[in-house]
């Protein structure tokens, strides 16, 4: 079972827990299987992980949306007030910071409705992500925020496995150094399927299904 191998790295009361093994994605598989759970629900993690991305901005960047992904939406809120009480600027009309959720369509797609339109076009868009491996997901929300009349702010995230993103640097409390050997694969590539191994479980941001 997974639990019996789960570790745990922490870093300033953001902790960052895992698991070796193989696991597959809905876009790769992967060696290490990255638990967000308690970071996204936790409040006293939340902050701690906003504390520690906020310390990656300086007080001229412009935030006005942060646009969560991966269900951070707790960790955004946090991360918001963050960025307004150092005094990282921000012009939108209210002075203030909105927190926003994707909604997808048929085709996998993210769409903004007519009321959350406005928290998009024209606005400076942070994405916020729990953790990003191949970059995939944060891509489509950088070309969705372009296709909405928004201007990308920054990617920010718990951990990643990339440094950048559709020529946008991505920030984050951990990286590949806190992971040795991290690895992912497109399927068809992948070393432990060619050997053979059974994938330990099914990973997406809910969480795992163990096989």
């Amino acid at each position: 079972m997974i639990e019996l191998i789960q570790k745990k790295i922490e870093r300033n009361g953001a902790p960052l827990r895992y698991a070796r093994g193989h696991f597959a994605t809905n876009h790769s598989h992967i060696n290490y299987y990255i638990d967000i759970t308690f970071q996204k629900t936790r409040l006293s993690e939340a902050k701690a992980v906003a504390r520690e991305l906020v310390h990656h901005f300086n007080t001229s960047t412009i935030v006005d949306t942060v646009l969560c992904l991966d269900g951070t939406a707790v960790i955004g809120t946090c991360l918001a007030n963050e960025l307004t009480k150092s005094g990282f600027m921000n012009i939108n009309n209210h002075q203030t910071i909105y927190v926003v959720e994707p909604e997808y369509n048929a085709n996998s797609q993210m769409i903004f409705r007519d009321n959350i339109k406005g928290m998009i076009k024209g606005k400076h868009v942070l994405v916020l992500m729990a953790s990003i491996t191949t970059g995939f997901t944060a891509k489509r929300s950088i070309e969705a925020i372009d296709y909405y009349g928004g201007s990308v702010a920054g990617v920010a995230s718990l951990y990643s496995a990339v440094t950048e993103i559709a020529g946008h640097p991505v920030v984050s409390v951990y990286s590949l150094d806190d992971l040795p050997g991290y690895a992912s694969y497109d399927y068809r590539e992948c070393p432990y399927c060619k050997e053979g191994k059974p994938i330990d479980a099914l990973v997406n941001s809910f969480g795992y299904s163990a096989l």
